[in-house]
């Protein structure tokens, strides 16, 4: 098997490869090293290599298999996207405004060596994860491996694109605003942003005023459920990977594209975004499922309710670089934006959390999942964006992902289901929420629409 197929084949294939002696964890690394060294180069995926920690650290756990170690992701790399900390490297953040190295993995990442995994290594960022797109003076842009004129999203932007390629099986990413699904989309992903608490966050202590999480991407549902039974905090009584299997019943799933109200510029869907949606719709309806049209009731005060704790956050985490003075000016700006949120308003928000939460689902009428697109527009190209100011970008490009913060601020997990392509081959994408805790049935629902329609075979051009 050649370093495509090895990396292609996905994290629970490679570690039932690695179990049951077919492939040793250090040729899986190096699969991964070699598909690194001639891709990246037109990507920019990745911030930080760490090619001889993560040969070494696929030596020991081939040793442990020898001795019959059989942790869920032994021996299989995964990569951990650069505002997460791993030890002995610096958490760059996308900037040049951060600090020394870390001393310790943060906790999530604790969770991955505890399931055997490798870190191979450290994946590309926009500046303070503050957007939708991935390109930063520092670190240069990321590309998307699907049409390198355009981006990976953001702000997993090199997650996805690291995973989309093949350079790794799957990786963890963050999500404050829609962070893990628009990557996802835009590189034709599986995409997992769980119910805020089950991944832990630390040594980040209520990131971006509770907006933020940590979660999966990987290509298939399988994998990306795999991954999130060894990050999560609290485990569940039936394992999410015991989920990839049609639903035991007949579900009820609204569907909508409407915009949170007061949201400026006005979001316009494209055509084919939305063809997206409906012909997932479709799909559902014919596995047995309920799809209804239903708007849900956001509230008036949802967009400003996001708007003021993501802006505080950028804020927050400004005000604790040690170089501040490094930052490029659009993200000085964004910080400024956040300073003149006054702290008793972004509390009152936070307080209204809850009656945001019930509202939405009250409105759905027992619906059990709410399925939107997952963005309004086709990715973005390069440098759109560039020499923009603060006030300018952030207008630019909520236009493009309108669908997302909701469930930030409610803090439901969401995930990105892959929906086909565009006529120009760009993938396509829908989100599917759920109420709290509702991992398993969106796991299951994915799964069985992975089953209808398969998409985890699809590589793209830069692969």
């Amino acid at each position: 098997m050649d370093s495509a197929e090895l990396v292609f084949a996905g994290i629970a294939e490679q570690a039932r490869m690695v179990r049951d002696g077919e492939v040793s964890s250090r040729e899986l690394v190096q699969a991964c090293l070699e598909r690194i060294g001639t891709l990246d180069p037109r990507l920019n995926a990745w911030r930080i290599v760490l090619a001889d920690r993560a040969l070494a650290e696929a030596d020991q756990a081939d040793a442990r298999r020898g001795a019959g170690d059989t942790r869920p992701l032994l021996g299989v790399p995964i990569a951990v996207k650069d505002d997460i900390d791993v030890g002995a490297t610096t958490t760059a953040w996308g900037s040049a405004a951060t600090g020394p190295e870390v001393a310790r993995d943060a906790a999530c990442v604790v969770r991955l060596r505890e399931a055997g995994a490798v870190v191979l290594g450290k994946t590309s960022v926009p500046e303070l994860t503050v957007w939708p797109f991935t390109e930063t003076r520092t670190f240069g842009a990321t590309r998307n491996p699907w049409d390198p004129s355009r981006s990976p999203g953001g702000s997993s932007g090199g997650t996805g694109a690291a995973v989309a390629s093949g350079m790794v099986g799957a990786a963890l990413g963050s999500d404050g605003g829609g962070s893990i699904r628009i990557p996802a989309a835009w590189c034709g992903l599986f995409g997992i942003k769980p119910t805020r608490g089950l991944v832990s966050m630390e040594p980040h202590t209520d990131a971006w005023q509770g907006l933020s999480v940590n979660g999966p991407l990987a290509r298939s549902v399988a994998d990306g459920a795999l991954l999130l039974d060894a990050l999560a905090e609290s485990k569940p009584e039936r394992p999410f990977a015991d989920a990839v299997r049609p639903p035991e019943r007949r579900l009820k799933i609204a569907i909508s594209s409407r915009k949170l109200p007061g949201q400026l510029p006005f979001p316009k869907l494209d055509a084919e975004c939305r063809a997206a949606l409906d012909h997932t719709a479709s799909a559902l309806r014919a596995l047995g499922h309920e799809v209804v049209e239903l708007d849900p009731d956001y509230g008036a005060g949802l967009f400003p309710h996001f708007l003021a704790r993501y802006l505080r956050g950028i804020k927050d985490d400004a005000d604790k670089l040690p170089h501040p003075e490094r930052l490029e000016p659009r993200t000085r700006g964004m910080a400024r934006l956040g300073a003149a949120w006054p702290s008793a308003a972004v509390e009152r928000f936070r307080r209204g959390e809850a009656a945001v939460r019930e509202r939405i689902w009250r409105s759905l009428d027992g619906a059990d999942l709410l399925m939107t697109p997952s963005v309004a527009q086709l990715p973005p190209e390069i440098g759109r964006w560039e020499g923009r100011g603060a006030l300018l970008t952030l207008n630019g490009v909520a236009g493009f992902v309108p669908y997302n913060a909701a469930f930030n601020v409610t803090g439901d997990p969401a995930v990105n289901v892959p929906a086909g392509f565009s006529r120009a081959g760009l993938p396509l994408g829908v989100q599917i929420v759920a109420p709290h805790h509702g991992e398993h049935t969106l796991i299951s629902v994915a799964a069985e629409l992975e089953e209808a329609r398969p998409w985890a075979d699809a590589r793209p051009p830069i692969s």
